[in-house]
């Protein structure tokens, strides 16, 4: 039973300020929630919207070092960007901040120093990377190397891009330094630390009574429960980021902070109270940010992409059970929804940023509007698992969907009545079954797209609303007005007079989804005021009076053209290359290769890792012993065929623990990210035999 709340506080995922963004970004958190934010503002609910850049983390420096200019300077350029793209595309905050404000670091160290307070953290050494070149230590991407799991040469130290593992920078074989591209060395450093693990029974306590969360996000948080929650640091050897403070609450000296600043992980979640507050001054009611972030009676939404799970549904929520200790009055909410969404990909391949192979939000806006856009991205939103973006189909659904049936529409039923009626609603006559039924469609569309929405389920709502103009236009080839309009005025009368009705209600449910048509239509039907600040619950019962003027009707969305479509596929097409990259590695001599003791292995058994969705715990028979693997091959195989195939192994890998699970050995495997095929002989052989 889900709880009703006075107030709903809704947050998008805080983009980096390190580059314009691509339809991908708007998948993820950005235009469900606008829908979403839409129409609880049309329910008349107390809704807010809070956003900013994230302009903190090593991805910003970097960036800053490939451009030559300051990290202040390239977020700031980036920030306005941003800014104004969400804006293009019809994506309304209520309040769009930055991390980089004095607000957000002032709310960042009252957070560090609260906990501080409450010897909550842990302050210890660790070891970390460090270019001896670039004297200074290494941020986690700012070394790469061979990824333990899938051996990917080009793992960053926080994460491999290739098999989604999570890594401890020391965990990468053969690491390289970014800045200089030598091997570092590993040195002592100090950091505080959050001991994630003493809020781990409170979190899974707390997160067994999510049940309506969705299984990506809690079969993620099991994975992670799973392999238990350990210390994470929560300061970094950096000098652009939030600084740590030199005084603890009490006034004294804090030892050892001098060069280090708050771990982006940390303090980025912040920023959505950090700018809550900043809205609160904005609008002169500055405490009004406590009656969203300390009230019981709200609904905290974090729309996100799956890649920020567990920092939205394990790492903020443990942060805020930490601030709460001890306290008896300014608790903060727990979040209440992570809608999260899968990946987007483009054309059959992985979006890269690096290889400009995406769609940039800016460029498109150049070239098509901004619904066409929002309605072909929300029909294929990847909500329980990735999905594709192609040319071809955004084509197909302005032309066909857009154009051919909600523009036909709207167009037929307003056009015919300017022509034939003094441009003015119809007086109805009586209205018999298939008039009634038409009515009644209206009001359980808008019930049904309302529903949908309510359960984050949005290509739902957006095929809802669009049923609904495929029904009127069917109502309106049935019915065809054009022939009564000499012989029976009445009926024709009626029949555009509920087409009318129709294309109404229509203008108010598209208005999460289209923003900007509705506000066309709007005009057409010379209804006052603006669609989103029309009442979802009056949507079929407030039906355009007979007399009520229309305005000049025109083409809601042109066709798009073949030349143009292909422009963009030939654009694509330049970048696109393999998702797996070759990398010339130094010659070795026969005695480096006798090293690797690679034997043929029988499979025994194999399943998939709970939690994850691309590793498989297999184990295998090397003749003389049993050895378990864990291995990257779940999108791949189903661990019932393995049973029995003989594989490649690296018998003398290091063992290494991977989400938890020991894996004593490596599965040979040749492809890339989407075909990836096991490596074996040509007969079979005994198990354990020595390859060579």
């Amino acid at each position: 039973m889900k709880t009703e709340h006075k107030r709903i506080l809704v947050t998008s995922a805080l983009p980096y300020a390190n580059g314009p963004s691509h339809i991908g970004r708007l998948t993820g958190a950005y235009l469900p929630a606008d829908i979403y934010v839409r129409y609880q503002r049309m329910m008349k609910r107390e809704v807010l919207y809070i956003c900013g850049s994230d302009e903190h983390g090593v991805p910003i420096t970097i960036q800053a070092e490939k451009e030559g200019v300051s990290p202040q300077t390239l977020v700031d350029r980036y920030h306005r960007m941003i800014q104004d793209e969400f804006h293009q595309m019809g994506i309304r905050f209520d309040h769009y901040s930055r991390t980089s404000s004095e607000i957000h670091k002032e709310t960042a160290r009252g957070f560090f120093l609260d906990l501080l307070s409450k010897n909550i953290l842990v302050k210890k050494p660790e070891l970390q990377w460090y270019d001896e070149k670039a004297k200074r230590f290494l941020s986690d991407r700012y070394v790469e190397g061979t990824c333990p799991v899938c051996q990917n040469a080009d793992a960053r130290g926080d994460q491999c891009e290739k098999c989604g593992t999570y890594l401890n920078q020391m965990q990468l074989i053969d690491p390289r330094s970014k800045i200089t591209g030598n091997k570092p060395i590993a040195k002592e450093t100090t950091h505080w630390y959050l001991p994630l693990g003493d809020f781990q029974e409170d979190l899974e306590k707390w997160i067994s009574g999510k049940t309506h969360w969705k299984d990506n996000v809690i079969n993620y948080c099991k994975g992670w429960f799973d392999q238990k929650l350990t210390d994470r640091a929560i300061t970094r050897d950096l000098d652009w980021g939030v600084s740590l403070p030199e005084k603890d609450s009490s006034g004294n000296l804090i030892e050892g902070v001098m060069g280090k600043v708050l771990y982006v992980w940390f303090e980025a979640v912040l920023g959505y109270i950090s700018a809550t507050k900043e809205w609160a001054r904005k609008v002169n009611r500055p405490n009004e940010w406590k009656d969203y972030w300390e009230s019981e009676d709200t609904k905290l939404v974090h729309f996100i992409g799956k890649d920020n799970i567990v920092f939205h549904a394990l790492m903020f929520p443990a942060i805020t059970m930490a601030y709460n200790r001890g306290k008896s009055n300014g608790r903060l909410v727990l979040v209440s929804e992570v809608p999260a969404c899968e990946f987007l990909n483009l054309e059959g391949a992985k979006l890269s940023t690096s290889r400009n192979y995406a769609v940039w939000v800016k460029d498109y806006l150049a070239k098509f509007p901004p619904d066409p856009l929002r309605y072909t991205l929300t029909s294929i939103l990847p909500e329980s698992k990735d999905s594709d973006f192609s040319w071809k189909d955004f084509q197909a659904r302005n032309n066909n969907e857009l154009a051919d049936i909600l523009g036909n529409l709207i167009n037929r039923s307003l056009s015919f009545t300017v022509r034939n009626f003094e441009g003015k609603v119809p007086l109805p006559g009586v209205l018999d079954q298939t008039d009634r039924e038409m009515i009644k469609s209206i009001r359980s569309t808008a019930d049904s797209v309302g529903k949908h929405i309510e359960d984050f389920k949005f290509r739902d709502a957006c095929k809802a609303f669009m049923d609904l103009a495929r029904a009127g236009n069917k109502y309106f080839n049935d019915r065809q007005p054009w022939r009564d309009l000499k012989g029976n005025v009445e009926r024709c009368a009626t029949t555009l007079n509920v087409s009318i009705q129709v294309v109404t209600a229509l203008a108010t449910i598209m208005q999460p989804f289209l923003p900007f048509t509705s506000k066309r239509l709007w005009s057409m039907l010379c209804i006052g005021g603006e669609p989103e600040e029309a009442d979802w619950n009056s949507i079929g019962h407030k039906p355009l009076p007979p007399g009520h003027p229309l305005g000049k009707v025109g083409i809601v969305f042109p066709k798009i053209e073949n030349e143009a479509i292909e422009k963009e596929i030939a654009t694509l097409s330049q970048s696109k290359e393999p998702q797996i990259t070759s990398h010339q590695k130094e010659m070795v001599t026969i005695d480096d290769f006798s090293k690797l003791d690679l034997r043929l292995a029988t499979v025994l058994d194999a399943e998939k890792v709970e939690g994850t969705s691309k590793l498989l715990r297999i184990q295998v028979d090397l003749g003389s012993e049993k050895r378990q693997i864990v291995s990257g091959l779940a999108e791949h195989y189903d661990p019932s065929t393995l049973v029995g195939k003989q594989v490649v192994v690296v018998a003398n890998l290091k063992p290494a623990k991977i989400r938890g699970i020991e894996s004593n050995g490596m599965l040979l495997t040749a492809g890339n990210d989407k075909e990836l095929a096991i490596l074996t002989t040509e007969r079979q052989a005994s198990p354990g035999s020595k390859i060579s």
